[in-house]
């Protein structure tokens, strides 16, 4: 028989670190685990080199006579006692491969049934918000009304009838979790779950709450505060922790708030700057002027210098969207220089002596 060789198994060097070996088969168990639909041979023979370099006594033996040492039950000459490896020596709730902890490989496979439990959280929930032009640039504070599952305001969230006391769940002993085995291809697995009665307490209430009927959440309407910071663009999102759906012992979700900007007649918005066009009369072009120019921020007063041309552009700073909570970008104004569709005879005369004049 050929000899295996474990570390091209795993993919990693014969100085490959412990962490580099968990790390390797990390990777393979999860591309290759049957109950993820992978290939079983592939997840056998990784599991089967991840038993002997993570243990170090092991390892050495393999590293001096390529097995496991001499007689030590993998096949003499690094074959693997497939026996052994059903059932995984009392499966996931205890210490398999001799000694090698598996807990934190597999526990995301079979709903966490080691040290690795995830807190139980409500669902998040997304809601539409249109606002104006110019309350993307200043921000905004709005409040809307949504329905969602919230904690009930008579026994706040725990199930039970105010008052009243708890008892241990009979569900699960009070252990908050309740264990099942599960049989697959490579045999039978240990698996931990939480208790679908205590919803992970341990305790139940004497005497349930009458308004949530012990759930400790209720569906109901509620008016939330959104705050829209200054300079939000039109798609962005709001996120409000916590203020998403409830859930009996448990952390709730987020409100996602989308955020719809209404186009404005005047001003567009590129980036922290805002652009707007100002038609200006020819002789104001000629001779310069001075404008009056509603902005965001109220009236201002441009000058127009002279001899401008149409499609120049001048810059008024700090009248733009606000950014880094103190700066604000500019605002630019591009010109149009209106040319008369008609003229009165005195307009062309002088208009024909500035020809005279080059002009």
């Amino acid at each position: 028989m050929s000899q295996k060789d474990y570390y091209k198994t795993l993919g990693v060097e014969k100085n490959a670190s412990q962490d580099e070996i968990k790390k390797a088969f990390r990777k393979l168990a999860h591309q290759h685990h049957p109950d993820k639909g992978g290939d079983a041979e592939k997840f056998k023979e990784a599991s089967e080199a991840y038993a002997i370099l993570s243990d170090e006594k092991k390892r050495q033996q393999y590293d001096a006579y390529g097995s496991a040492g001499p007689n030590q039950g993998f096949g003499g000459q690094g074959g693997f006692d497939a026996s052994g490896f059903g059932g995984f020596q009392g499966g996931f709730g205890g210490q398999g491969f001799e000694g090698v902890d598996l807990n934190d490989i597999f526990g995301d496979f079979f709903g966490g049934g080691g040290r690795r439990q995830q807190a139980r959280r409500g669902r998040d929930v997304a809601v539409d918000l249109e606002i104006s032009f110019s309350e993307a640039v200043f921000g905004v504070e709005e409040k809307v009304r949504i329905t969602k599952t919230a904690q009930c305001d008579t026994c706040n969230g725990s199930g039970a009838k105010p008052n009243t006391k708890t008892k241990e769940c009979s569900q699960c002993k009070g252990k908050g979790r309740t264990q099942e085995t599960v049989r697959t291809i490579l045999g039978s697995f240990a698996q931990e779950r939480e208790c679908a009665t205590c919803f992970g307490a341990g305790k139940v209430p004497e005497e349930k709450c009458s308004t949530c009927k012990g759930a400790g959440v209720i569906r109901k309407q509620e008016e939330i505060t959104i705050r829209v910071p200054a300079g939000i663009q039109n798609g962005e999102q709001v996120r409000l922790t916590g203020a998403g759906e409830a859930i009996q012992n448990g952390k709730p979700g987020d409100l996602y708030v989308r955020i719809h900007v209404g186009a404005h007649k005047v001003f567009k918005r590129e980036g922290y700057s805002l652009v707007m066009t100002l038609p200006v009369k020819l002789t104001d072009a000629i001779l310069g002027a001075e404008y009056s120019v509603e902005t965001l921020d109220g009236e201002i007063k441009l000058k127009i210098p002279k001899g401008v041309s149409s499609g120049e552009v001048l810059r008024v700073k700090e009248k733009g969207v606000p950014y880094d909570g103190k700066r604000r970008g500019d605002l630019f104004i591009k010109l149009e220089v209106k040319t008369p569709a008609k003229l009165s005879r005195t307009a062309e005369k002088l208009i024909e002596e500035l020809k005279k004049e080059g002009l």
